[in-house]
């Protein structure tokens, strides 16, 4: 069963009750309400949902991946501050990276600070999170290899696995 847009993790509870194998992708956190929270319950033996029906006791296993950021830690930097001097200063951080998207040129904003600083705050945030480049959200798998990004041998080695190149 294929769900790529896990949500909560319903439809994966209920395929692992059912003993069925299933793929479930999703790209938000949901807190309390999180699929991985969802099926850790359902291994622990939760009684929710078709639980009776199919006589679940719990058990079983299930992976879990995410992707590495790149960019995207960019974004979580600049929603949390509140400051148009903090976001002035990841502006400079990020000018010096491959991070904002070709069509931007840095120096037309720097020429343009008065009116970056004249936004409101939300404004500020949404003008530098739209001006990333979105195809640098995350490590490509071709990038993986790449001692900037720092990733460890192990998640090489599962990449690879799979991939099928090991």
């Amino acid at each position: 069963m294929l769900d790529f847009h896990l949500g909560s993790g319903t439809t994966c509870a209920v395929a692992h009750k059912m003993r069925r194998r299933y793929i479930g992708i999703e790209q938000l956190n949901y807190g309390k309400n999180d699929s991985i929270v969802r099926l850790n319950n359902v291994i622990k033996g939760d009684k929710s949902g078709i639980s009776k029906d199919v006589d679940w006791q719990g058990g079983g296993s299930f992976t879990y991946c995410e992707l590495t950021q790149h960019n995207a830690n960019i974004i979580d930097r600049i929603e949390q501050v509140d400051t148009t001097e903090a976001l002035k200063s990841i502006f400079q951080e990020i000018e010096k990276t491959d991070f904002i998207t070709y069509k931007i040129k840095p120096e037309t904003i720097n020429e343009n600070i008065h009116e970056f600083e004249a936004l409101t705050i939300e404004e500020q945030k949404q003008f530098l999170i739209a001006i990333l480049d979105k195809n640098q959200l995350y490590v490509n798998y071709s990038e993986i290899e790449d001692e900037d990004y720092q990733i460890s041998e192990d998640d090489k080695k599962l990449n690879k696995q799979f991939y099928g190149e090991v």
